[in-house]
């Protein structure tokens, strides 16, 4: 879904001009004509990502009351400020309102676009910050989840019933579809909000120590207890207990479990007596717990305990309308930690997120996102930064630049043959790569074979200096391999970097 920005302007021909450049430059628009009207579009709630302000209006609100009205409202989108009057003392006074820039009457279609991209920027750092404190304190939210997506909306309107009272919640989904984070909203948004969240990775314990995990041990209860340890259910008690990867619990400590569940005490390993616990339980998998049930992996009867409010999640590929505010929100804040002034995404490199089907789900997005801002040499993540999905959707070929005075084989091989042909005077290998023993010329595809095995060799495996010095992008590089049956050694690059 496009970004759509708000004009709130008074003058009829500064609204015309002012749509019509910001739909030429790829966004959605809406129009209010005074500032009454723009603040009731804000307040409705609408999707409205940046606001473009008259800062003079008349009727008794002007954009410096649009802007005090935005705050006692408790409304964040981003303004950008504009008018006829450049003053040093008109700047200062919208930013002290709360505008992210300012623009002069007629704002060119380049300054626009660059203030409506830095606004979004911005937007998504700050969105990003508070989104981090949320969830440190305990407070996130359904707002948070924010999904454009129909699968995603009925999930988030089943989880708002749940959080209302301590029914057992069980989340369903793929690894990496954030059953985590939906996990933290529905304690944020209940009568646990701010108490502890403790989570359990079941996958991640060893047999031997999981009862001790969750339920605590006495000291000296066996071999290596030098000190006693509250468990899991204590820590969480008065919160939430996040069991993940549930099915992953050995069949001994889910009879532990179920009792737990069941009595709303724990026995800690060692203990004399049983210790009283409140939690709210939500469980997670990635696997159909049923299907563990009828092949004997998993009780039965906990499998009822624990399947009370189910949910699932769906796949990020099921709901792609999410990957561009998930991408940009990632990306806002990697660059930040990393120091990279990025302003975004290009609408190319969009596209190729948006197509990709995401095996990993927004965890691999998350990824993805991390290793391009960390590659970034611009001010904007391109395709390049995005090799592996690059050469996994068609359509998106990822092809490096070639050196200056560097041969290019795009047409067909034809100039490199050429250059071989001038230096066979002073390398006699060369000669080889061109001619057969008889004396004849070699075909093309003989000759675009011969190239690539000496390049190979030359460059001794390094498959990022093969393709820059062919001037072929990688994943061309690798089809044509695989086409001529030569076989790459990756691992002096993998060593380099």
């Amino acid at each position: 879904m496009s970004t759509t920005v708000l004009i709130v302007d008074d003058d009829p021909v500064q609204r015309r001009l002012a749509e019509s450049m910001v739909r030429r430059l790829g966004f959605d628009a809406r129009i209010a004509e005074n500032g009454l009207d723009g603040l009731n579009a804000l307040r409705a709630g609408g999707e409205i990502d940046v606001v473009l302000l008259d800062l003079v209006m008349p009727g008794g609100l002007d954009g410096l009351g649009v802007m005090a009205e935005m705050r006692k409202a408790g409304i964040d989108t981003p303004v950008i400020v504009q008018t006829s009057n450049g003053s040093i003392d008109a700047v200062v006074n919208a930013m002290r309102a709360g505008a992210v820039d300012f623009v002069v009457k007629p704002a060119g279609a380049e300054r626009l676009q660059v203030s409506i991209k830095n606004a979004l920027r911005v937007d998504q750092l700050e969105e990003e910050v508070r989104r981090m404190r949320r969830r440190a304190s305990g407070a996130l939210g359904f707002k948070d989840l924010s999904s454009k997506s129909p699968d995603m909306d009925r999930v988030t309107r089943l989880a708002e019933r749940a959080a209302k009272s301590n029914i057992p919640v069980l989340i369903e989904g793929e690894s990496g579809v954030g059953k985590e984070v939906l996990a933290r909203a529905i304690q944020g948004s209940g009568e646990r909000r701010g108490k502890p969240f403790v989570t359990v990775n079941c996958g991640a314990i060893p047999d031997n120590l999981v009862e001790s995990t969750l339920f605590g041990h006495e000291k000296g209860a066996f071999t290596g207890a030098t000190e006693r340890h509250a468990g899991k259910f204590v820590e969480a008690s008065g919160g939430t207990l996040f069991l993940d990867e549930i099915g992953e619990l050995p069949l001994d400590a889910q009879v532990k479990l179920l009792r737990a569940l069941q009595e709303g005490e724990v026995d800690p390993v060692g203990g004399k007596r049983a210790v009283r616990v409140d939690i709210r339980l939500i469980s997670a998998t990635n696997r159909s717990l049923l299907d563990l049930v009828k092949q004997g992996k998993f009780r039965e009867d906990l499998y009822y305990r624990l399947n009370v409010f189910p949910m699932t999640l769906p796949p990020l590929r099921a709901r792609r309308e999410d990957i561009p505010d998930l991408a940009r929100s990632f990306c806002a804040r990697f660059a930040a930690e990393e120091g990279k002034r990025l302003r975004g995404i290009s609408a190319e490199a969009m596209a190729l997120l948006s197509r990709y089907p995401w095996p990993g789900n927004v965890r691999q997005l998350e990824n993805a996102l991390f290793r391009a801002v960390v590659l970034a040499d611009g001010d904007e993540l391109s395709v390049t930064e995005f090799p592996q999905i690059a050469a996994q959707v068609e359509g998106f070929d990822v092809r490096i630049p070639p050196l200056p005075n560097q041969p290019s084989l795009a047409a067909g091989m034809l100039e490199p043959v050429r250059e071989i042909v001038r230096v066979e005077v002073r390398d006699p290998h060369a000669m080889s790569l061109v001619v057969e023993d008889t004396s004849e010329m070699k075909t093309m595809e003989e000759v675009e074979a011969e190239v690539i095995r000496f390049a190979l060799q030359f460059y001794r495996g390094r498959m990022s200096e093969v393709s820059r010095r062919l001037g072929i992008g990688r994943s061309t590089l690798y089809r044509k391999l695989k086409d001529l049956g030569l076989d790459g050694d990756d691992k002096a690059e993998e060593a380099a970097a």
